[in-house]
């Protein structure tokens, strides 16, 4: 079984300690991160392997993504890919980790989409078409994790929905609701699964640590699954 986790730090601007007790809590071979800290903000960047107690794989340059990975975890190969810029919004971007834990080779991207509805029916197709493209030039099953500022119902939401598997809808734990931290209503961060993969559980209900923690160490709540290639 392989544990993957999202979460959405908000530039590590809040309290540090409470987002290392909630992201130990995780226990993840493999964490999508969204808002890395910037690079004008290098403390904090440099950071972000001790506050996550895991190894920058992937992204943390300018992209404001990135994958982590933990000791089960070993990373065979890493992308960095600037998504299509739309004037006025901010330049969007997506890290991509090959990662193999227990024999199960995963090709992992972290994404965070933008607010604009618009650019992110854009972007969505262009994070599906690189995380397969990934998945098959390294004989590798596609997991694409992030924060997508929509919800289900949304065209981008659906349009991923069809291609790969939304871990919350078919193995739900917990109420799945990831945003605002002290009192969520909305599903917006998500785990997504493709072909060959199974989900067992995807949600938050065993990985809750104290409320206080949930609350101080970001405005959104992290997201975890747990994978295992289908029999």
């Amino acid at each position: 079984m392989i544990r993957v986790a999202s979460y959405n730090v908000r530039a590590l601007r809040d309290d540090q300690r409470a987002l290392a007790r909630v992201i130990s809590v995780l226990r993840s071979d493999v964490l999508c991160v969204q808002e890395v800290p910037p690079f004008y903000l290098w403390r904090r960047r440099r950071a972000l392997p001790r506050v996550t107690g895991m190894r920058l794989a992937a992204g943390g340059r300018t992209s404001g993504v990135a994958v982590l990975v933990g000791p089960r975890a070993r990373v065979a190969h890493v992308e960095h890919h600037r998504l299509r810029w739309f004037f006025g919004l901010e330049w969007r971007a997506m890290a991509i980790a090959i990662v193999e834990v227990e024999g199960t080779r995963l090709a992992v991207g972290s994404v965070h989409l933008d607010l604009h509805s618009g650019a992110r029916m854009w972007h969505i197709t262009e994070v599906a078409a690189r995380i397969q493209a990934a998945a098959a030039e390294h004989d590798a099953f596609p997991v694409l994790a992030g924060d997508f500022n929509e919800q289900p119902t949304e065209p981008a939401w659906r349009y991923l929905s069809r291609r790969f598997t939304d871990g919350y809808a078919v193995a739900p734990r917990g109420d799945g609701f990831t945003y605002h931290a002290g009192k969520p209503d909305k599903r917006i961060d998500a785990i997504f699964a493709g072909p060959g993969l199974t989900v067992h559980a995807c949600g938050d209900a065993d990985v809750i640590p104290a409320f206080e923690d949930l609350r101080a160490a970001t405005d959104h709540r992290p997201v975890a699954a747990e994978i295992s290639r289908s029999a």
